[in-house]
Formats: C-alpha cells, structure tokens, sequence
C-alpha cells in the first residue's frame, strides 16, 4: 500500500466539516496509513454536515498526547465553526506549527487556511482556500490563487468541499515525496 507505515494526524474539534475530515481519512486509510484524530479533549467530537450537526468522531489523542514527531502529516479539516475555535488555543497552533517546523506535509482546506494565517505559516506562499477568506489569506502574505488545490513546498490548501477527492489524491502524493527539506520559512 502506498502509505504503509505513514501516520497521519487529523486536528480537529466540534464543529468540523463533517465530509473534510471524513473523505481524507478514509482516502489516507485506504492508501494504508494510520490515522489518528487529535483533539482538544478526549471522547467525542462532533462535525457540522452541511445545515446541521453530524455524526460524532472517536478521538484518538488529545493535543497533550500527540506530539509532531509521531506524524509523517497533519491535516486540517475546515468548516467555519473548527478552525475559529482551534486558532485561539495555543497548543493547537504550536502543534501545527510544530508539523511545519518538522519540514512535514501541513494541509488545510476550506476555512482551515485561517490556522496558517495563524500561526503565520501563510505568509509568503501561494496558498487557495474558501472564497470567504481569500483576504485574511492575502493579507496574511500569501498569494491567493483561485485553483481546486495549492501545493507550496508541502503546505496543500484546497478551496472547499468540490475539490476533496485532489486534496486527498495530494496529500497522498506529497506523504509520499516524505519530508520537505528545502522548504523556507516566511514567518
């Protein structure tokens, strides 16, 4: 299997985009890696499906058990209620931070380019995301494209929920090339 041995982390909290975190977990999974889901507290976590609550989601590990050297990548489900919450809690954006820092793939799509924003990784790159927030993203220092995904040195961006089969199919394909050593850092 293509990701035999890769372990991937999902951050996620209540509120998530209930297809964003479920169509890469399972494409991740079915490429042959584990995946866990990291979250601010342990149990359960809720996602948002469309106009209304969705389904619950086990979580795996919270922030304080996971640390960026037990993941090969993380990836970043949007929706609008998940990243505003995750951007304001520290730990969150210090293990995002930590993945990048790691010279891993971080991806993000729909409204979770705000937590790049955050913890200034955004700045400098070409990155999409969800038409909404193309200016946060822009005045961020990235350069906002409008493309079905961005890939800017191991940092995917993929704009909104359309596009999750060629974000799944480039994290993949990213998890794959292994770290990005070259990779520069703006912030």
């Amino acid at each position: 299997m293509e990701l035999s041995g890769k372990k991937i982390a999902i951050l996620a909290t209540n509120g998530f985009e209930q297809s964003e975190l479920e169509v890469p977990r399972d494409a991740l999974k079915a490429a042959g890696a584990t995946v866990e889901i990291i979250s601010l507290q342990p149990g359960e976590i809720k996602g948002w499906d469309k106009k209304d609550w969705g389904r619950p989601v086990k979580v795996d590990k919270t922030l304080d058990q996971a640390t960026a050297a037990d993941y090969d990548a993380l990836v970043l489900p949007g929706g609008q209620i998940n990243p505003d919450l995750l951007r304001v809690e520290p730990k969150a954006l210090q293990f995002i931070r930590s993945v990048f820092d790691a010279k891993k793939v971080v991806a993000a799509v729909c409204h979770a380019p705000w937590l790049l924003v955050e913890t200034g990784i955004a700045k400098g790159r070409r990155m999409t995301s969800y038409k909404s927030i193309k200016t946060d993203v822009a005045n961020a220092g990235a350069k906002w494209e409008d493309s079905e995904v961005v890939v800017d040195q191991g940092v995917i961006t993929s704009r909104n929920p359309g596009d999750l089969k060629a974000f799944s199919a480039k994290i993949i394909e990213e998890v794959k090339e292994g770290r990005h050593m070259q990779r520069s850092s703006a912030a």
